[in-house]
């Protein structure tokens, strides 16, 4: 079994990539083989994942498996998996809660004619997100990383006859690649100043001389940051986000839960020790800047999957924000508890379109409660634990990361207390009016309850919803940051938060409160949204994002479109017209010109001869 343990990571690592090998090549014709592969991959994938857990989890320091790629000049680079209490984490989180999507795809995708090609990209994605996992170094975390962007444009766009599922798909992926251009020049920034690549090599040289960057420290910190500000949707890189919803809802889950979001947080606090304190303070106002903004705008969204991409981006703005204020460990608790809780919202919600023939407007919903039992209890511990209400684990992650505030920013503490009333309201709202009144469509006067097949993964998320907070994930993610974080027993870790952090634990439940108290009092009962009313033209804005897509419009428009028009004319009239045909042009003229003097009559030759010599004897005679 010794011998067989390091070769494991790497059977987890490429499972996915063989099913989807497999898939693409041979059984494409076959939807139920295609299915049964790609979920059968990741669940052995998965069976993997938590044996390497349980065999390492008490393990001091796990020596990377490392193997020689490429050698040009200076230039040394490995391929290897690193194996440690982050990446041990991610692997359960991206191969566990990708199970429960794989398993609950089938039974949302069956009738999809192209059911083979979606589980051969989610097996792609799979895979490439586990590369970024068990990365040893910058280079390997990078060609994962446009792996994933490739597999995600393939997974949005995956019902492509739709110009806005293709619309979103380019969006994107264009976004991304702009995040991912300031990426690559803060990695060759970190190996043109420290000398290396290796994320543990780069950690040994930052303890012996933390400025080994020197001036270019916080440039370089900020640049390796605009790579999660694509990934994980982060201002003013967020508008991708919410249009990601085109894809199916479980790719919706996949992207917004466990996966590709989490990628840049993830990346975030592998290399925490790159960043000195003033990158960190600018990407804590950009994280916090994010939570509230993306917050304000779900307030007004009617669209169930946007009200919960924006929940996302929320969410993701708290974790960065968190890694901002010297909080890495709270960002991994938080990522990790809000991979349990938004899948299964997600999920939840994709039941409810299911049943409801893909209707997706709340306010055509209502009166689920009986229809849809058990999506309705799911989908309420999902929205208790969004919004962290204790005990569950939304409550024990976002306490984590609202103590990290208080500690270090009384602003940022106030801004996260806020968007964590934003959060329990909004969600209240959606919950109140797409499951409790009266039924406001046919669709949902007919409603029924999703095939066990979706409901069995909404149970198993809605378990890790509830307990995730309280099994001890904190105490092993802190040890890759306080190696000396000891385990407490479970009375001890229930009440934690009012222990280390009482402010900041009461202020969260105040907050989740009063949100909830506001949705109850206008929502209860409602049958239209009465904010419009009240809010005015701040109630337009955030239903339209505050306008964010058709400012970016305008200015891609006065800049990258007047640059385009730009360089047609110069390639058009001046390279193409006057350098290219001009020079044509010209040499053919002369040609024709030099062609009338060849007229093949000997008298002529004769004159021309003798009016030659008499010029030449001219100048010979006179102009000497």
């Amino acid at each position: 079994m010794n011998d067989l343990l390091p070769n494991l990571p790497w059977s987890v690592l490429f499972l996915p990539l063989l099913s989807a090998v497999a898939i693409a090549l041979f059984t494409k014709k076959n939807r139920g083989l295609s299915a049964g592969i790609s979920i059968g991959a990741i669940v052995i994938s998965f069976l993997l994942s938590a044996f390497l857990f349980f065999q390492y989890r008490d393990a001091k320091q796990i020596p990377d498996t490392v193997l020689s790629w490429v050698s040009v000049g200076n230039l040394s680079v490995d391929i290897g998996i690193k194996l440690d209490s982050l990446s041990l984490l991610m692997l359960l989180i991206v191969t566990g809660v990708g199970s429960a999507i794989h398993i609950y795809s089938w039974g949302y995708m069956h009738e999809d004619r192209a059911v083979s090609r979606y589980f051969a990209s989610l097996s792609l994605f799979t895979f490439s997100m586990l590369g970024i996992v068990l990365a040893t170094n910058f280079f390997q975390m990078f060609i994962f990383w446009e792996l994933v962007g490739v597999s995600s444009y393939l997974l949005i766009g995956f019902w492509y006859e739709r110009a806005s599922a293709a619309d979103a798909a380019k969006k994107a992926f264009i976004t991304n690649r702009l995040g991912d251009f300031g990426f690559l020049i803060g990695i060759i920034m970190v190996w043109a100043l420290a000398g290396s690549l290796s994320f543990g090599t780069l950690q040994e040289s930052f303890k012996a001389n933390p400025q080994i960057l020197g001036a270019s420290a916080t440039l370089a910190g900020l640049l390796i940051f605009c790579g999660a500000m694509g990934k994980s949707a982060q201002f003013p890189l967020h508008v991708w986000l919410p249009d990601a919803m085109e894809g199916p809802t479980p790719v919706s889950a996949l992207i917004h839960a466990a996966t590709m979001v989490a990628a840049g947080v993830y990346m975030l606090c592998r290399v925490f020790f790159l960043f000195n304190l003033p990158a960190l303070e600018i990407i804590s106002w950009i994280g916090g800047f994010t939570a509230l903004l993306a917050a304000v705008i779900a307030v007004q969204q009617n669209d169930i999957k946007r009200i919960l991409a924006y929940s996302t981006l929320s969410q993701l703005g708290y974790m960065v924000m968190a890694v901002g204020v010297g909080g890495p460990a709270a960002a991994m608790f938080h990522l990790t508890t809000h991979a349990f809780f938004k899948a299964l919202l997600f999920l939840g919600a994709g039941s409810v379109i299911h049943a409801l023939h893909h209707e997706q407007d709340i306010w055509k919903m209502g009166a689920l409660k009986k229809k849809m039992p058990v999506t309705f209890w799911t989908f309420l511990i999902g929205t208790l634990a969004l919004a962290g209400i204790p005990p569950f684990s939304g409550f024990y992650s976002k306490d984590a990361v609202l103590a990290a505030a208080f500690e270090h920013n009384a602003i940022l503490f106030i801004v996260a207390t806020l968007v964590a009333a934003l959060t329990a309201f909004y969600m209240f709202r959606l919950f109140f009016v797409a499951f409790l009144g009266a039924p406001k469509s046919d669709a949902s006067d007919h409603a029924h309850e999703s095939p066990k097949i979706m409901t069995m993964p909404l149970q198993i998320l809605a378990v890790l919803a509830v307990i995730g907070g309280l099994i001890g994930i904190d105490t092993f993610i802190g040890k890759t940051f306080q190696p000396e974080a000891h385990a407490v027993h479970f009375a001890e870790r229930f009440l934690a938060p009012f222990g280390h952090a009482p402010m900041a634990a009461l202020f969260g439940i105040l907050a989740s409160v009063i949100g909830f108290s506001i949705a109850w009092s206008l929502y209860a009962n409602a049958s239209c949204d009465p904010l419009p009313e009240k809010l005015g033209v701040l109630s337009r804005a955030m239903r339209n994002k505050f306008y964010f897509d058709e400012i970016y419009s305008g200015l891609i428009a006065i800049t990258h479109e007047a640059a385009s028009r730009l360089a047609d004319f110069i390639d058009r009239w001046i390279v193409a017209g006057l350098m290219v045909r001009g020079a044509h042009g010209t040499t053919e003229l002369f040609g024709r010109a030099l062609r009338l003097v060849q007229t093949g009559n000997l008298q002529i030759y004769a004159f021309l001869f003798v009016a030659g010599v008499a010029v030449v004897l001219y100048f010979v005679l006179f102009r000497s």
